[in-house]
């Protein structure tokens, strides 16, 4: 029974000193992640703000609820225009805050984060969560007005454009249609058109049809038909007598041309 006794007391001893240990190292890790947050605010002050997120991350390293570590590095984020990812550290300071004023700044920056970034319903939802934990804010209540603004802007904008491509659709339809009426005419018109020259296809056949040899036989039949003259056998006569006196003339003209034109040979002087 002794025995028991001391095991016992023995082992409330090891697990004091354990937990003693325990707590100097929670105290040492919370003390270094204060001093690492002092060293991210000086840099935040110098306007580092790459470095100060730096710092921040490593004071949460060594004390992961470590709530101003939390929110000044989505405050460090937030100034290198990394808004996606300062949210997440500012929705997390919002969730462990335990006074309203916190939890309200948080969501103040949550709103502003989501307006930088475009997104008008979240920041909207931010903002009016902000005015629940502080109602007296104006600076919150204005940005919400913003935000709304933006936000209706926005739906007009979407129905705007959907209007549009509906009226895109539309017209693409009734151009199809139109294109689909045309098309339908065309083969209408080349339907008749092909009709026009079947008939006319027709009409030649029925000319070729048609005895070839009729033609040439009653050009051969006016061929054969004897010409009546219309001069008198007197002036038959004359004309005969001049043609046979211009023959005679030209003949003359043949001989003389012929003997001018013949070349005298000469004896070449040696």
């Amino acid at each position: 029974m002794k025995k028991l006794k001391y095991l016992l007391i023995i082992f409330l001893m090891l697990f004091s000193s354990a937990e003693i240990v325990a707590q100097k190292d929670s105290i040492a890790l919370q003390r270094k992640a204060r001093k690492l947050v002092r060293d991210g605010n000086q840099l935040y002050q110098q306007k580092r703000f790459t470095d100060a997120s730096v710092a921040y991350k490593k004071a949460l390293g060594n004390d992961t609820n470590y709530e101003k570590a939390n929110y000044n590095l989505g405050n460090a984020l937030y100034e290198t225009q990394n808004f996606k990812e300062a949210v997440p550290q500012y929705e997390l300071t919002a969730k462990t805050a335990t006074d309203k004023f916190t939890k309200a700044e948080a969501y103040h920056n949550i709103g502003n984060a989501n307006m930088e970034s475009k997104q008008y319903q979240p920041a909207v939802d931010a903002y009016k969560n902000a005015l629940r934990n502080n109602p007296t804010d104006d600076e919150t209540r204005y940005n919400l007005a913003v935000a709304q603004q933006l936000l209706e802007k926005e739906k007009q904008d979407n129905k705007d454009d959907k209007n549009k491509d509906k009226d895109k659709k539309d017209d693409k339809d009734n151009k199809d249609k139109d294109d689909k009426n045309k098309e339908n005419k065309d083969e209408g018109d080349k339907d008749k058109k092909d009709d026009k020259d079947k008939d006319g296809k027709g009409d030649k056949d029925k000319e070729k049809n048609k005895d070839p040899n009729k033609d040439s036989k009653e050009k051969e039949k006016q061929k054969q038909k004897p010409k009546q003259s219309k001069m008198t056998p007197q002036q038959i006569k004359q004309l005969l007598e001049s043609l046979s006196n211009e023959e005679k003339k030209t003949q003359k003209k043949m001989n003389a041309k012929k003997a001018r034109g013949k070349k005298v040979k000469q004896e070449k002087d040696w």
